[in-house]
């Protein structure tokens, strides 16, 4: 991080488990276990678990499938999705599937969850 950093970035969560998804967040083991850990329901739940449990005002979640192995045909290497919201606000989420190896996956990731907390921040001002 750059020096002050901390004026706007308050902290983050890494949440590769459903364990650390409830124990951190406050996902229910029912979304869970209804829509799984890639699901637009899990993200949402995460941004509102992450605003609820920080200083935050606006937070950005992902879960996904990088591989090499995990996909399902439902579900294949690739596909995440991503949620952004903002506290008092509502949270919106989108799926997307990458194309490319597990380096090229993360980093789409990374680019497509800042340019739409940029979009979100955006719209604030």
């Amino acid at each position: 991080m750059v020096p002050g950093s901390s004026k706007w970035f308050d902290r983050g969560f890494v949440t590769y488990t459903n364990e650390a998804k409830q124990d951190m967040l406050g996902v229910s083991a029912a979304t869970l276990n209804e829509f799984g850990a890639v699901s637009a329901q899990t993200v949402r739940e995460m941004v509102a678990g992450a605003l609820a449990r920080s200083r935050a005002q606006v937070a950005v979640a992902v879960s996904g499938i990088a591989g090499p192995d995990g996909g399902s045909p439902k579900k294949p290497v690739g596909t995440v999705f991503l949620a952004w919201g903002e506290k008092g606000g509502s949270s919106e989420a989108q799926s997307i599937h990458f194309q490319g190896d597990r380096d090229a996956v993360r980093r789409q990731t990374v680019i497509v969850a800042l340019e739409g907390l940029l979009s979100l921040l955006g719209r604030k001002s």
